[in-house]
């Protein structure tokens, strides 16, 4: 098993859940590798929408931001934000929306707007950005994050994002077109939401134990029974990874 970080290992399992012809709404950080590992390996023909309003880029080198210059270098079209939340997102023209925030609960909702109480906050977060309208459109979302007690509380201080709501049936009731999350990818495996919209461990990265995923998750976590272990990356896609990413930037 080649030495991997913990950050390289969530990139390349992220990067193994995309499908060739995959259009992906993708920010920057972690998801962006991911996505570019996908098209460097098994899925040559992914399309990367950015939400400045970027569509098929194929950046020269690793965007800084969403609004980084080298998004447009080789893109297929350039629009406005406004056009690609409407004509492409909500249209149900985005197969993948990439994820994340300071908190994930049970049923797959996401904090990223405050710590504690909204009106006396502990921390206060940088806010939804496009990812409200991402968790309710994509056809499917992927949730990166370190697996920490702290990041998995039963139940979001705020919820910025729907993932299941109170369950899947208030997901459907409330009339959001998108599929919602499929998978939560962390260093310490992948948890999936089963038919009630709660989240299952469903598998283990080779080495952890199932009381190591219990202890840093903030409920009594469901385990399936056919819990299964993951493939580690091999050696070419740690290279790819880190040819992406020389100075380390998001890998560190």
């Amino acid at each position: 098993m080649a030495t991997c970080t913990a950050s390289e290992l969530m990139t390349v399992h992220a990067a193994r859940l995309l499908r060739d012809g995959d259009v992906v709404f993708v920010g920057v950080g972690l998801p962006n590798l991911a996505c570019n590992l996908a098209r460097r390996t098994h899925a040559p023909n992914l399309v990367m929408i950015y939400e400045a309003g970027v569509i098929g880029a194929r950046p020269a080198r690793l965007p800084l931001s969403i609004g980084d210059p080298t998004l447009v270098t080789r893109a297929t079209s350039v629009c406005s934000m406004y056009d690609i939340f409407t004509l492409y997102l909500q249209r149900g023209n985005v197969d993948v929306g990439f994820l994340g925030g300071a908190q994930i609960d049970r049923f797959c909702n996401i904090n990223a707007t405050v710590i504690g109480d909204y009106d006396h906050p502990k921390v206060r977060l940088p806010g939804s950005g496009g990812s409200m309208e991402i968790a309710g459109w994509a056809n499917r979302c992927y949730i990166m994050t370190p697996h920490q007690k702290r990041r998995f509380p039963e139940k979001v201080d705020f919820a910025t994002s729907a993932g299941f709501l109170n369950g899947r049936a208030q997901r459907e009731a409330a009339g959001v077109r998108g599929g919602g999350p499929q998978a939560v990818v962390t260093n310490l495996g992948f948890m999936e939401p089963d038919e009630n919209g709660e989240l299952v461990l469903t598998a283990l990265h080779p080495g952890v134990t199932v009381e190591e995923v219990k202890t840093n998750t903030g409920w009594d976590l469901k385990v399936a029974g056919n819990l299964r272990i993951t493939e580690p990356p091999t050696e070419d896609e740690l290279r790819l990874l880190r040819e992406l990413d020389p100075q380390r930037i998001y890998l560190s």
